[in-house]
């Protein structure tokens, strides 16, 4: 057992706590957050170099041996998941410094972040499906504070549909616990996973398999994204970033553990109805990136685009598909945090969202305008930035599986999706400029670093891909290799 495997869902709770009971005290939220973050990247990077030594590291709480006691799992794709998690963390609180405002740091808005970052993380580390369960609530509640935090119209309107479609999924959840409970006696991943192997996945079980796709796919945006974009839009730039780097990456992390860990005994239905639904959500979400005209209904419908293309690769079920998707899921992190922050940026300087009322603004800011141009690049997959290698992947597995119309419609819709940054980028950016410095709305002080850090680790995530091949090579490995999961949970008795 490895105490560690707790510590990037424990900090967090514990630094929010302390900023609770230290409400105004806001240098020290902002000192705390940023400590917090740089602790958890620290100790993920640690695990990782012991899942690369050791094996997967587990947990289990109390000294109770899974299934009974409550099992914490650190594999390679959970905690490549919480290394980024952490660098998007650090970079958006750091933009919120400058950005925020006064009012929401009083109305914590630090403490806030915390408690979603250990919802995120512990989804992430969960051995228990259950708990996944708890982990998403306090996720959720923590969003459902800040999306309408600051109290603004458009940020209760858009909270009211964001509320209602989670607590319908949530409700969604429990039944869908209730039926694998009763089918099968047990809610530990790993013990799921032997379980369902020994009964076989007939047609009830592959019914419970449905229902549990249809609860990820409502929280991850595939197929069911109807809210992501307005919710997505509506909070100021340093939350919105937040959610579209992280919330629906936690529920394709789930639709990805679930479907490689319990229900892949029958990948003809399971697996090709994720590839369809997929296929559907891609070439939906490209359309709604090249029709609208405002920056944040391109970008929200370019996170819709990331979902369908990240579960297009996972769908394939082949070691280079799924490669893609894990190597694609940690760029999509960081370059949608980016494209956000860059959105807010543009907004906070021209006030409107409109892009036919501005254009010229790299003559006033440079280096905003190529930092746009770079991450607009990598999300089209444009090599040698990181979206390159993960496209690669993803259209080379789903043509080994035999997909070839699903690996179409990704490459078909990565050309959209680069048409659509394009044109924001030559609306904005380009010709002659209808701003000046004193007619600016405001200014890029304090914003340019944390953004200027996301470009570099996209940059990087491109050019050093060498460098963590190995690292997702061993998360691909592991999600087709189920049986290495259940031997470090469950051990000899249950082996």
């Amino acid at each position: 057992m490895n105490n560690l495997v707790i510590l990037p869902l424990v900090l967090p709770v514990m630094a929010g706590m302390i900023m609770v009971i230290l409400r105004n005290h806001i240098r020290l939220h902002r000192f705390l957050s940023l400590l917090t973050t740089t602790l958890v990247g620290i100790v993920a990077l640690v695990i990782m170099r012991q899942i690369q030594i050791a094996g997967i590291q587990t947990l289990q709480l109390g000294g109770w041996e899974a299934p009974f006691g409550i099992s914490f799992v650190a594999d390679m794709t959970a905690i490549l998941l919480v290394l980024v998690t952490a660098i998007v963390t650090f970079c958006c609180v750091s933009y919120a410094f400058a950005s925020i405002g006064s009012q929401r740091e009083r109305h914590y808005f630090y403490p806030l972040i915390q408690f979603l970052i250990a919802g995120v993380n512990g989804s992430f580390l969960t051995g228990d499906i259950f708990n996944l369960f708890v982990c998403f609530e306090v996720m959720l509640v923590a969003s459902y504070v800040l999306i309408t935090l600051g109290g603004t119209k458009l940020q209760l309107k858009e909270s009211i549909s964001y509320i209602l479609i989670n607590m319908i999924s949530s409700f969604l959840f429990l039944i869908a616990l209730a039926f694998l409970y009763r089918l099968t006696g047990t809610l530990n991943l790993a013990h799921l996973s032997v379980r369902v192997a020994e009964v076989g996945q007939d047609g009830l079980m592959t019914a419970v398999a449905f229902l549990f796709l249809i609860v990820f796919s409502l929280k991850a945006g595939l197929f069911l994204f109807f809210w992501v974009p307005g919710s997505y839009s509506a909070p100021p730039a340093a939350i919105a970033a937040l959610f579209a780097a992280l919330l629906t990456k936690v529920g394709i992390y789930s639709i990805m553990r679930l479907f490689s860990l319990v229900f892949y005994h029958e990948p003809e239905v399971t697996h090709l109805l994720i590839g369809v639904l997929a296929a559907v959500t891609m070439l939906l979400g490209a359309m709604g990136a090249v029709a609208f005209g405002d920056i944040k209904s391109i970008l929200t419908y370019n996170v819709v685009v990331g979902v369908g293309f990240i579960l297009a690769g996972f769908a394939s079920f082949t070691e280079t598909g799924l490669r893609g998707s894990i190597y694609y899921l940690a760029h999509d992190m960081i370059v949608k945090a980016l494209l956000f922050l860059l959105g807010g940026t543009i907004l906070h300087l021209t006030g409107t969202g409109k892009l036919k009322d501005m254009s010229g603004l790299i003559r006033l800011h440079p280096q905003l305008g190529w930092m746009f141009f770079v991450a607009a690049l990598s999300i089209s997959g444009i090599p040698p930035l990181s979206g390159f290698l993960g496209k690669i992947f993803v259209t080379e597995g789903t043509f080994s599986a035999g997909y070839f119309w699903l690996g179409g419609i990704g490459l078909l819709t990565s050309l959209m999706v680069l048409y659509s940054m394009l044109k924001l980028f030559m609306n904005v950016f380009w010709g002659y400029t209808n701003f000046t410095e004193e007619t600016e709305k405001g200014t890029t002080k304090g914003l340019l670093l944390p953004i200027a850090l996301l470009t570099a680790c996209t940059i990087a995530l491109g050019l050093g891909a060498e460098g963590l091949h190995g690292v997702v090579d061993l998360a691909a490995a592991g999600l087709l290799d189920p049986q290495s999961y259940i031997d470090a949970v469950l051990q000899e008795q249950y082996r």
